[in-house]
């Protein structure tokens, strides 16, 4: 069994972003050489995530508009968590809600996805570096 590790590297300028990713997880698979296995693809930080779904822009702004009733940004006195000195409690609910990361079968060197299915890195609390970890195993 082989196995290939890869990080990505994000600073969004806004505080909130979704960025499709699965051309470099496509790249790094090619790069493994990996035709049978698994990868698995995570946010390496606690105020970002990693999910599958479509890349439609109309649902990204309803995730947008979605996560932001739940968990929304003012007043950052709302959150405990905020009382350190801190404005990003919502980044953190927002990254519990939407996930830490995804695992993807390998088949034929190819990520076994469903139709439309697409990898995002989502971003809560930006504007400075944080990173995405990849994970490859199989032969």
């Amino acid at each position: 069994m082989k196995s290939y590790r890869k990080e990505l590297w994000f600073q969004t300028p806004t505080r909130r972003a979704f960025i499709n990713i699965t051309p470099q997880v496509k790249e790094a698979l090619q790069e493994s050489g990996i035709k049978e296995g698994f990868i698995l693809v995570n946010a390496m930080h606690i105020t970002a995530s990693v999910f599958i779904n479509d890349h439609e822009y109309g649902l990204h702004q309803d995730y947008e508009e979605w996560l932001e009733k739940l968990a929304p940004h003012a007043p950052i006195d709302q959150y405990r968590h905020n009382d350190t000195g801190e404005d990003n409690a919502d980044a953190h609910m927002k990254r519990q809600i939407m996930g830490r990361e995804v695992t993807v079968a390998i088949t034929n060197g190819k990520l076994d996805f469903g139709t439309w299915e697409q990898i995002f890195y989502g971003e809560f609390d930006g504007r400075r570096r944080k990173r995405v970890l990849i994970k490859i195993i199989g032969e």
